[in-house]
């Protein structure tokens, strides 16, 4: 075991001495693989040593094969960050498409809306199903997540535009280059990743009832967003269509999308109107 530990401490030196260089998206992803390797290790004080070494080899195994996919330089690891972030707004596009409009719609005649509207006031059945409540959206939040669907995909290809051209910068970088390049590239993953939280946001408040206000918040940083971002790639790649035209496009359905915000907020306020009773 001592000979375990004095190659993980000269592997560990190894290791942080390759981080010269590397920006905070490098050094976090050489990092967090360097910690699997050693908490795996750390097993090996587990009172049962005759059970846990076999469990141990191979964890250890399995960190340091981990370990070679680590990103092996900046670029590298900055594409694979806006890939991770492009994975998980593509999961927020998914359940937003599993959104449904509820079954009484406004073409049923008005005994079958009253039983909707009777059905819908009785307590839920304990033993339904979770997945299952809370997706049903009235035609006025049905059109609200349709806009917010087209943003979305909008953002996907804004995302796939910006990780071919990383992949295309592959080649200008050095090995000592932390400069501002590399800065530039941090800066645009750092968009990125705020531009994927507004998309979380955007879908978690389209559940019934929508919360417009949330959204509306949520469509005004995600302008400043890409307008920061068309800065960034302006100095990087200089002006390039191929990048305006998906910015444009994401404007576009914004725009829709808040449109739609007031008039379903409109459409919402005269609801609650008529059912005011007057007394």
């Amino acid at each position: 075991m001592a000979s375990y530990f004095n190659t993980l401490q000269a592997f560990l030196l190894l290791s942080h001495s390759s981080t010269v260089g590397a920006g905070p998206t490098l050094s976090s992803s050489v990092h967090s693989s360097l910690k699997q390797v050693v908490d795996e290790g750390n097993g090996s004080h587990s009172k049962d040593l005759k059970i846990s070494v076999p469990h141990l080899v191979g964890a250890v195994w399995e960190a340091c094969s981990a370990l070679k996919k680590t990103p092996s330089t900046n670029i590298t690891a900055i594409g694979r960050g806006m890939t991770q972030v492009a994975v998980s707004v593509k999961d927020v596009l998914r359940e937003m498409k599993e959104l449904k409009p509820v079954s009484c719609d406004d073409q049923v005649d008005e005994a079958a809306g009253e039983g909707c509207a009777e059905a819908a006031s009785e307590p839920h059945d304990d033993n339904s199903s979770e997945g299952d409540l809370g997706n049903d959206l009235s035609p006025e939040e049905m059109k609200v997540a349709e806009r917010a669907i087209e943003v979305v995909s909008n953002t996907l290809s804004i995302r796939k535009v910006l990780i071919h051209s990383i992949i295309g910068l592959l080649k200008l970088e050095k090995p000592n280059d932390n400069s501002g390049f590399i800065n530039s590239l941090e800066k645009l993953l750092q968009l990125c990743q705020e531009l994927g939280r507004q998309i979380d946001e955007i879908g978690a408040c389209l559940y019934p009832p929508q919360e417009i206000p949330s959204i509306n918040a949520a469509l005004e940083e995600i302008h400043s967003i890409i307008d920061a971002v068309q800065v960034e790639v302006g100095e990087l790649l200089g002006a390039s269509d191929v990048f305006l035209e998906p910015c444009n496009d994401l404007r576009s359905s914004l725009r829709q999308l808040a449109s739609e915000l007031r008039n379903s907020s409109t459409a919402d306020i005269e609801a609650r109107v008529e059912n005011i009773t007057l007394t």
